[in-house]
């Protein structure tokens, strides 16, 4: 065979042009594993997608009119010396992932079909049936967004691993704006078969137009509408999650729903917090990778600052507008300050795990008001309080 006929075969696509050493060894594999031996993640997941760099020897196969290939390193300004050393920490494919999916879903219709057979809704305090209506009945709203959102951004990674750490991101903000979405629905005929009212429109009316959630929707706007799919990432899970979503979530709903003689809408809000911590693993995990890049850190991390600026000055907003909530159950048993300081250090440990500066300035005593029917008004804070 002449070297030209050698190399032609070397460089054809066709299945079994070449022979790697090893090939037929049951402990041949054609990556490097994170571990001394692959996952089933990994198997599944690890150059699922095609790279020319990895494997494609002719090059990409199609691409868009305008020449972009199927998948561009050019989609985000962030840069990586190796895209494929990315390894989520909860391991999750499509198998897991509906599993997991399938048993949150059987938990939390287990949890409301338990409280209405006891006849829960009807002893909620009508104070927090409001709360209910209006406003985690607005918070939907902002998780539909979220989820909008990370659904395009997964198109846009260069990997199979990447592409799979914010596709299940999105369906987890999705299934759990839908959760929120059936669960009002059913407590509310409940509560309207008891001789009271329960208006599922009402949350929608709240999140267009009441002023309480207007900087929220500005915060979730901004990320849905970033052009980096990476900026998006960072900013729902690194930024608007720990300031706005943890801290209406963990530091009001489950907080002080028990309070109210409400039980069942903690155990369907911590379905959500248990989503974040595994989506929080997988970003640190990106994202701390892409701020030690050997060749391109010091730019990841300049990139990454910017970033957190940008969008943690609408969180805070957010969050700061937020506050008269806290002062609408009749009982009250947590207040803003302490939640919002909660906020404000898991942001920054978040930093921290990344290798940004993600420190937020400590607010000054917020006066709350006292009565519900103030709950609309500005809240009394710097307005350059995040700056």
């Amino acid at each position: 065979m002449t070297v030209q006929q050698d190399t032609d075969e070397i460089r054809s696509a066709a299945a079994g042009a070449r022979v790697f050493p090893g090939s037929d060894s049951r402990r041949y594999n054609y990556f490097e594993p994170k571990g001394r031996k692959a996952t089933h993640y990994e198997d599944v997941t690890v150059d699922v997608q095609p790279d020319p760099e990895r494997y494609l020897l002719q090059d990409w196969i199609i691409s868009f009119g305008d020449g972009t290939p199927t998948y561009s390193k050019n989609w985000t300004k962030l840069r990586s010396n190796d895209w494929h050393g990315f390894r989520a920490p909860d391991q999750e494919w499509e198998r897991t992932h509906y599993q997991r999916q399938s048993t949150i879903v059987g938990m939390i219709q287990n949890v409301v079909d338990n409280a209405r057979r006891a006849g829960a809704p009807q002893r909620f305090d009508k104070a927090w049936v409001t709360v209910l209506q209006n406003h985690v009945g607005a918070f939907k709203h902002a998780e539909y967004g979220l989820g909008t959102a990370l659904m395009r951004a997964q198109r846009y990674g260069y990997t199979q691993m990447v592409n799979n750490a914010i596709l299940t991101n999105a369906s987890y903000k999705l299934r759990f704006a839908q959760d929120l979405t059936l669960y009002l629905a059913e407590i509310g005929s409940d509560i309207g078969g008891a001789g009271g009212s329960f208006d599922l429109d009402a949350g929608k009316r709240h999140w267009l137009e009441d002023p309480v959630w207007q900087p929220c929707r500005e915060a979730v706007e901004h990320i849905r509408a970033a052009e980096d799919f990476l900026e998006q990432y960072f900013a729902a899970n690194a930024v608007f999650e720990p300031l706005v979503g943890e801290l209406f979530r963990s530091g009001f709903v489950m907080q002080v729903a028990a309070a109210q003689n409400d039980f069942s809408t903690p155990s369907v809000i911590s379905a959500a917090e248990a989503d974040y911590e595994r989506n929080l693993a997988n970003t640190v995990e990106l994202f701390a990778l892409l701020a030690r890049d050997p060749a391109h850190g010091d730019q990841n991390r300049a990139l990454l600052q910017e970033w957190f600026g940008r969008h943690a000055a609408l969180a805070v907003k957010a969050a700061l507008q937020l506050q008269p909530l806290w002062s609408l159950p009749r009982v009250k048993v947590a207040g803003f300050p302490e939640a919002f300081e909660r906020a404000r250090n898991r942001v920054a440990a978040i930093g921290r795990e990344i290798g940004i500066d993600a420190e937020l300035p400590v607010l000054p005593p917020v006066e709350l008001s006292a009565s519900p029917a103030d709950a609309t008004a500005a809240p009394a804070t710097p307005a350059d309080a995040a700056e």
